[in-house]
């Protein structure tokens, strides 16, 4: 596992978010930083999270590592790219990881089964000890099963993106059904603030 922190626990309940297809457009393996390109609205809902006074997470599979396909430094400098789009628009995120694993392809020491690669909750672990971050009142956003199924068996609260031409299967684990990032955002300001009022 990999990560890119902040250097100070938060102590804030927490937005756990997928990368590509939930802030980044997603691309087959990206593998470039010139691939980088944020989803529209992807800032300003991330920017309306930090307001609220969430830390942010980004939680994403890599497993182009371990085909090959990039090394982890080109991976972090993809990372810097996106963080530095992001914080041009006043979006802040407080922590990167991601899993450089597959179970099936490459060579070892990346091919293998690993406790981090989602759905397994190996990063989502590391991410709360490393920052502080309660599980009680956060949640976690992506756009596949294997980002809502993070938060089965914890108190977190799921949201799957689905676009309204691609609707999830029925029996969908996710608590909530958006179309987009900044339609996600908007029932998490909600649910936190009904919560904060009871």
């Amino acid at each position: 596992m990999g990560s890119l922190i902040s250097t100070h626990r938060t102590g804030r309940k927490g937005v756990f978010l997928d990368r590509d297809g939930t802030i980044n457009r997603e691309v087959n393996y990206l593998r470039d930083p010139g691939q980088v390109h944020l989803l529209p609205g992807a800032a300003n809902a991330i920017r309306r999270l930090n307001e609220a006074g969430f830390a942010v997470v980004i939680l994403t599979n890599q497993s182009g590592i371990a085909r090959g396909l990039l090394d982890e430094e080109t991976l972090d400098e993809i990372h810097r790219v996106l963080l530095t789009r992001l914080a041009r628009r006043g979006a802040v995120v407080d922590g990167v990881y991601y899993c450089p694993h597959h179970p099936e392809e490459g060579n070892p020491p990346y091919r293998r089964r690993c406790s981090c690669r989602k759905p397994e909750k190996g990063m989502l672990h590391q991410a709360v000890q490393d920052l502080g971050i309660p599980v009680e009142g956060s949640f976690v956003i992506g756009d596949s099963e294997r980002d809502v199924a993070l938060a089965e068996g914890t108190p977190l609260a799921s949201v799957l993106l689905a676009p309204k031409s691609r609707r999830p299967r029925e029996g969908t684990s996710a608590d909530h059904v958006a179309s987009t990032l900044v339609s996600a955002v908007n029932w998490v300001l909600s649910q936190a603030g009904r919560n904060r009022n009871l």
